[in-house]
């Protein structure tokens, strides 16, 4: 049975999220202005919001979650603005699990993924989209295609690649792989190239 002391401070939770989506603009270096231009919030509501004299709604805090690049559930219960450690938080997709190592907003974000072998969709099924990709080998075994190339990586071994470029990854091993990647959303890429950008694919040269 649940006491009246289990009960969420709810009041207590709105009157942080301010604080924390200024926090949040601010580390991203953004004006109340730009904000405004991507989410569609007035700029008036949104100074409102992080001062506290306005309540958010979950309309409001959808359109900002979507602006910070954040689950909702981690805009409103994050840990407090100063606090280095990053709460993982394990998300099933495709039969793997992936594991955020980062919460910083926008930039290069940090997952480890756990991929069981095997494709759970069967046939690979080839993305393209915005970004650059890196990822590396913990243990197991990764098939890469990336275009035209057909590797497999095994542990200590990298690869990136533009994710212009149709690609797929998985586990072609009898046993789960489990591989760190950096994601650039917007192209970032995680370290200094060493070969002419032509080339699709990268190891590491130890």
């Amino acid at each position: 049975m649940v006491g009246v002391n289990d009960v969420p401070d709810l009041d207590g939770v709105l009157d942080a999220v301010g604080p924390r989506l200024k926090a949040l603009r601010q580390q991203r270096g953004a004006t109340l202005a730009q904000l405004s231009e991507s989410t569609g919030i007035s700029v008036s509501t949104l100074s409102r919001l992080e001062s506290g004299q306005r309540k958010p709604t979950l309309e409001l805090m959808l359109l900002l979650a979507r602006a910070h690049q954040l689950p909702l559930d981690e805009l409103v219960d994050a840990p407090a603005t100063g606090d280095p450690r990053v709460h993982l938080r394990p998300l099933e997709r495709n039969g793997s699990t992936i594991i955020p190592l980062t919460r910083r907003p926008g930039g290069i974000q940090a997952f480890k993924h756990v991929i069981p072998p095997g494709d759970p969709n069967g046939v690979p099924n080839l993305q393209v989209h915005e970004g650059y990709e890196w990822l590396y080998v913990l243990s197991g075994r990764l098939r890469l295609l990336l275009g035209e190339h057909d590797v497999i990586l095994t542990p200590g071994e990298v690869a990136e690649f533009d994710t212009h470029v149709p690609h797929w990854f998985g586990n072609p091993g009898p046993q789960p792989a489990e591989i760190l990647s950096l994601f650039g959303p917007q192209g970032e890429r995680a370290h200094v190239r060493t070969v002419p950008r032509g080339t699709a694919v990268e190891r590491d040269r130890r």
